[in-house]
């Protein structure tokens, strides 16, 4: 089940959701709306899942960016967000849709105990230029069933990310394997 935005707003005061920086008014009926963070990470020449992709990473300037089709973007959350007690779901938002950007669509599940800003996938349609702080989705927080595990104690892949991250794949396939 979806916390609804009074439920987000209990949960953060108790400590059991954190959000930083957080601002209140940012509570939405069933979410917390995100802002996009102040770096870009392009990612350069052809993809291989077996081999660390190359990059040029850049501040995204006060008057804008504008992304192009074709490429990968990698950008991060102005907020960091995480809770032991609930998993999240960040997604972008119809107004970001509507200029023909998708961001995040392939990794949206933020585990329990998962404290991080997020690494975003974004993509564009159209030129699109887009501004550090901008608000560029939804962060719903989603109640779990089971016994929790949480995703930092089980040193996961991408548990100590602390800022844009790339694919790790190629840490998973054996080497010599292709």
């Amino acid at each position: 089940m979806i916390l609804t935005g009074p439920a987000i707003a209990a949960a953060i005061s108790t400590g059991e959701i954190t959000i930083s920086p957080y601002e209140p008014e940012r509570i939405s009926p069933n979410a917390y709306d995100w802002r996009l963070g102040d770096t870009i990470r392009i990612c350069d020449g052809d993809l291989d899942a077996a081999t660390r992709t190359a990059f040029t990473e850049h501040p995204i300037p006060t008057t804008g960016l504008v992304l192009k089709p074709g490429v990968l973007y990698l950008g991060i959350t102005l907020e960091k967000t995480g809770s032991e007690t609930y998993a999240q779901l960040l997604n972008g938002n119809r107004t970001i849709g509507a200029l023909g950007i998708w961001v995040h669509v392939s990794a949206p599940l933020g585990h329990q105990g998962h404290a991080i800003r997020w690494t975003l996938e974004i993509r564009v349609a159209k030129p699109a230029r887009i501004y550090p702080g901008m608000t560029f989705g939804k962060l719903v927080f989603l109640t779990t069933v089971g016994s929790p595990a949480s995703y930092q104690q089980q040193r996961a892949k991408y548990a100590a990310t602390n800022g844009i991250d790339i694919s790790r794949l190629y840490e998973e396939i054996p080497q010599g394997a292709l």
